[in-house]
């Protein structure tokens, strides 16, 4: 029974790190932890006293300095009232509605029309951003730092002047104006497209007689982390691609919470902060240099912010010049966030999706479950199609593995006769069971490679089901409302049949329950270990398996249990066909057989 253990070895590593990811970095106690330690920031950032920075003065981008503004005091407003302290823009797309404060000329309130908080399509949208003024402040802001030669430049608390009556749409780009002291007149040209990227054009016309310098800003400024804590699967925080060359750079809230990531002087490429389902970034001019950071503030009010700052540029006298910065700001669809990349030539723009580190399985199966979704138009039936497919790759390993496994059966009791001739003597037996592999042809691990060689497809699926918005909400069939959450259904309130609520422990739905007996079924089709503690296992892991898969993605579950069923189906046509006895049958009669009484 050598196979059969490596074999449930091989079984059993191909969850743990999942199951690790899924019930250690999702323990209470982490989001205990971080509400404790956002109170002490909190109460720390109470007890500063910061002076306000000059508007116009130059504001360079430091570890311990702020771009111009005044610090933000504690957010106290709800957000109807923050919405009317201002004059505003409206926003309306089809994808986008909301208001651009003209106040710092801020996107500060924005929701997405396509996506509402629960599977009922009469739940609130998604809000994405919201104004400094409340207690969930998540804006974007782009603007100048000049010099006394300048005069006032565009900042936060500059008023805009904007045309009566106007409003950004896909047709109507709207155009805002600022003039200061000096004569430098700065006309803003805003305009969206159909989707999340709005595209911020700035003309700067010098009339001050004299040259002038400039560095534009931007920044991405939130103050609260996700109500969920993050899980080691998905990265929630601060990204980009700082240079056009440059490789991803990632970093989480907690240690930019301890020490702010300035990172290297670059050109081109772009920064921002993540969610699981949504992003907000900034595209900076792509041929100027700039810096950048990722910080954490507690002056006042904790905030979160990535934000950069180009390098001076001169605008000559009576001369102009244009500076365009992009802002993408909305769900993370897959073919949005790609086409983007190619129309906008924005830089490894589709890590803006978290694929993990077996991208070049994940992404792929992804667009494979993509091409059966927009076939079948049901995400379910893609999980299905996907997993034939992937079964039908890996049928050339999935046969030697049964046909291992048949061998192994055929010389059963050669093994059972070297057991008994060398005894407790396990350096004999171990020679003599290799020599007698070597004389049939067999290869004691082969059975194992198949397991192990789709451990990684088993992460990617996971992960297209776990990050991808597409996944988010989508129905099965029957109950099943939303493939990326768990099944909704328990058996300890007979499915919902008794009128109570069951503990999130308790949840053990209809599909876990499929998934369990289709692995059950699956093991029984082998032989049962003669080891005591290899047939505990060999009873027992099914059920292990049902309580922990319950609290996994419905669509992982739905997955698993239609590969345990098609993998039943194979190798049973597979041992037919080498000769081999099926042991499905027989192993369900003894499980139910009742065994005789010892005699003493």
């Amino acid at each position: 029974m050598e196979k059969n253990r490596n074999y449930f070895i091989a079984i059993a590593l191909s969850v743990v790190i999942v199951l690790a990811w899924q019930f250690l970095y999702m323990n209470p106690r982490i989001e205990a932890q971080r509400r404790a330690e956002e109170a002490r920031l909190a109460q720390q950032g109470q007890s500063q006293v910061i002076q306000p920075e000059s508007p116009g003065a130059q504001s360079p981008v430091q570890p311990n300095g702020a771009l111009p503004g005044n610090v933000q005091a504690q957010a106290q407003a709800t957000r109807e009232e923050a919405l009317t302290r201002t004059p505003r823009i409206t926003i309306d797309t089809p994808a986008l509605s909301g208001t651009i404060n003209l106040t710092g000329a801020r996107f500060d309130d924005l929701h997405l029309r396509d996506y509402h908080e629960t599977v009922d399509p009469k739940s609130p949208t998604i809000t994405l951003f919201s104004p400094a003024d409340t207690r969930d402040g998540y804006f974007t802001e782009l603007g100048y730092i000049g010099t006394a030669e300048t005069g006032s430049v565009p900042g936060p608390s500059t008023v805009w002047t904007a045309p009566e009556g106007a409003k950004l749409t896909v047709q109507t780009p709207v155009t805002l104006t600022f003039t200061n002291e000096k004569g430098v007149v700065f006309n803003r040209t805003i305009t969206v497209d159909e989707h999340y990227m709005l595209t911020v054009t700035d003309k700067i016309e010098n009339g001050s007689g004299a040259p002038i310098s400039l560095s534009s800003y931007g920044r991405v400024t939130r103050y609260n982390k996700p109500d969920h804590p993050s899980v080691y699967v998905i990265h929630e925080g601060f990204l980009g691609v700082i240079g056009a060359e440059a490789g991803l750079s990632e970093h989480s809230y907690s240690s930019v919470e301890k020490e702010a990531t300035n990172n290297p002087k670059a050109t081109g490429g772009w920064l921002g902060i993540t969610d699981k389902y949504w992003a907000a970034t900034l595209i900076p001019a792509q041929s100027l240099p700039y810096e950048s950071r990722f910080t954490h503030f507690t002056d006042g009010q904790s905030r979160y912010q990535a934000d950069f700052k180009t390098d001076s540029f001169t605008v000559a006298p009576a001369q102009s010049t244009e500076v365009k910065n992009l802002v993408f700001a909305g769900a993370k669809e897959v073919p949005l966030v790609d086409g983007y990349e190619a129309s906008l030539s924005i830089p490894k723009f589709d890590l803006l999706i978290d694929w993990g580190w077996f991208y070049f399985i994940t992404k792929p199966m992804f667009k494979l479950m993509d091409f059966f979704f927009r076939y079948f138009g049901n995400f379910g039936v893609a999980i299905l199609c996907t997993t034939i497919v992937v079964k039908a790759i890996f049928f050339p390993l999935a046969s030697k593995q049964y046909a291992s496994m048949a061998a192994m059966k055929r010389v059963q009791p050669k093994m059972e006769e070297l057991k008994a001739k060398h005894g407790d003597d396990r350096m004999a037996m171990q020679q003599a069971m290799m020599q007698l592999y070597k004389e049939e042809k067999i290869n004691p691990i082969a059975g194992c490679w198949p397991v192990i060689l789709q451990i990684p497809i088993f992460f990617s699926l996971y992960k297209v089901i776990y990050v991808t918005i597409e996944m988010r909400h989508a129905p099965f069939f029957g109950w099943i409302q939303d493939l990326s959450a768990p099944d909704p259904t328990s058996l300890f309130n007979l499915f919902g049949l008794l009128p109570y609520d069951v503990p999130h422990a308790l949840m053990i739905g209809i599909w876990p329950i499929i998934m369990g007996i289709t692995m059950f079924l699956q093991m029984r089709m082998n032989p049962t270990p003669p080891d005591p503690t290899q047939a505990m296992i060999f009873t027992w892991m099914p059920l292990v398996f049902t309580f922990m898969l319950a609290s996994f993605p419905a669509g992982l579950v739905i997955y698993w249990a239609w590969n345990n069923t098609l993998s039943i189906m194979q190798q049973a046509v597979i041992m037919k066909r080498h000769g081999a006895k099926i042991e499905l049958f027989d192993n369900l009669k003894n499980v139910f057989r009742r065994k005789p009484a010892e005699t003493k």
